[in-house]
């Protein structure tokens, strides 16, 4: 017996749907599938009606925002104790490996007119740093350097497909460098 499809609004057949279960099943198609899934292919596997997902979410935006945001909801977050150093480093390795898993995720992510992915890592780099009492712009200025720094070396990763492939060990350079750099800017006075 075949499922038939509704269109629209779900039914109460249907009713087992939520924004959760799509969220769940994008997901995992763009880990198997390595690329954004569409509508089309979501609904399909979730064998409701395309419409059924817009009842959840307005259009293929939203529902690539609450995935993206799903996503990076998943990694490191820091508590904000005095290691900070530590909270940093497991931060930008786990942003890393995320970005590593979900190909194209970070070119969804810097499309996306929305700042919902990027606030979710936003809060955890002030919290990871909050230790350390710098003022807004140092901070802004630090998170605009390691954000632009990771994201370059996960598109490098993403390039590099020979056997001397980059690895998230070759990130500890750079990133001690940074705390370094973050270190002596906490025990500058603050300039106006």
């Amino acid at each position: 017996m075949v499922k038939e499809k509704k269109r629209g609004r779900p039914t109460q057949v249907q009713s087992n749907l939520t924004g959760e279960k799509i969220v769940q099943c994008a997901r995992r198609l763009m880990l198997e599938e390595e690329k954004v899934p569409s509508i089309r292919r979501v609904s399909g596997e979730l064998g409701v009606d395309a419409m059924a997902i817009y009842y959840y979410f307005n259009n293929k935006a939203a529902l690539l925002e609450a995935v993206t945001v799903s996503l990076i909801e998943g990694i490191y977050e820091p508590t904000g104790t005095n290691d900070w150093q530590k909270e940093l480093t497991l931060l930008c390795h786990s942003y890393l490996e995320l970005l590593k898993n979900h190909a194209g995720l970070l070119e969804t992510m810097l499309s996306m007119s929305s700042p919902g992915p990027a606030q979710v890592f936003t809060e955890r780099f002030y919290t990871a740093l909050s230790p350390l009492h710098l003022d807004k712009k140092t901070e802004k200025d630090a998170l605009d350097l390691l954000a632009d720094y990771l994201h370059g070396f996960a598109l490098a990763m993403h390039c590099n497909n020979s056997s001397s492939s980059l690895s998230s060990d070759q990130l500890e350079g750079p990133l001690q460098f940074c705390i370094r750099a973050l270190s002596r800017e906490a025990t500058l006075p603050i300039s106006q």
